[in-house]
């Protein structure tokens, strides 16, 4: 378990190369000073922002198998977890979709500040964003499961790997979903906050699901 900033350095540190974790300093000063202007993230959590945010992002390689296609981040708005994705993967394509425009202009700023030309902004409603095979598809505090499985379904295929942190309310969405949607995930706990967990799995969701 990650309990404090040492321990979050380390461990993302263990995932990517000194280049990555340059790039993902460069993040924190830069959410550290746009934060005063526009509400990203909880204000008591810079405090512990690599802990609360960029571990709680990066734990999420661990956990996908991705399979050919983008990287596929729901609701971006601060960055998490898809900038951190982007910034310690520069050879993996990630798209980030945000429909408000503050947040969307931010995003583009920190990826120019990153230099990062893998990741591109799609600042628009996912309904309208054009579809393509997602390898992997994120989302953190975008939607309720069943909506957020709904309104992503067209980007995944059978090797689509999902990894969607919830919180405490992880177990109790999955079992909500319907006998064949409970079968296709299952969740891990995450390793930032022992009483929240990530919906983990693999594959094609329908309505049929």
């Amino acid at each position: 378990m990650i309990v404090s900033e040492e321990d979050a350095r380390a461990y993302v540190a263990g995932l990517c190369d000194s280049a990555a974790m340059g790039r993902l300093s460069l993040l924190v000063g830069d959410l550290v000073e746009e934060n005063q202007q526009q509400n990203l993230v909880a204000k008591a959590t810079l405090e512990t922002v690599w802990q609360r945010h960029i571990a709680d992002s990066a734990q999420l390689l661990a956990l996908s198998s991705p399979a050919e296609g983008a990287w596929l981040d729901l609701g971006s708005g601060a960055g998490f977890p898809g900038l951190v994705i982007a910034a310690m993967r520069p050879e993996a394509s990630v798209v980030l979709v945000e429909s408000r425009k503050r947040r969307v202009e931010w995003l583009n700023r920190a990826l120019a500040r990153m230099g990062l030309a893998n990741c591109r902004v799609e600042g628009r409603r996912l309904e309208h964003v054009e579809r393509f095979d997602a390898g992997t598809i994120s989302a953190r505090a975008f939607a309720p499961l069943d909506r957020l499985l709904g309104l992503s379904a067209r980007f995944s295929t059978g090797a689509t790997s999902w990894v969607l942190p919830k919180g405490r309310s992880a177990e109790q969405e999955v079992q909500g979903l319907p006998r064949a949607g409970r079968a296709m995930f299952h969740v891990e706990q995450s390793l930032t906050d022992p009483e929240a967990g990530i919906v983990v799995g693999r594959g094609q969701w329908s309505e049929k699901s």
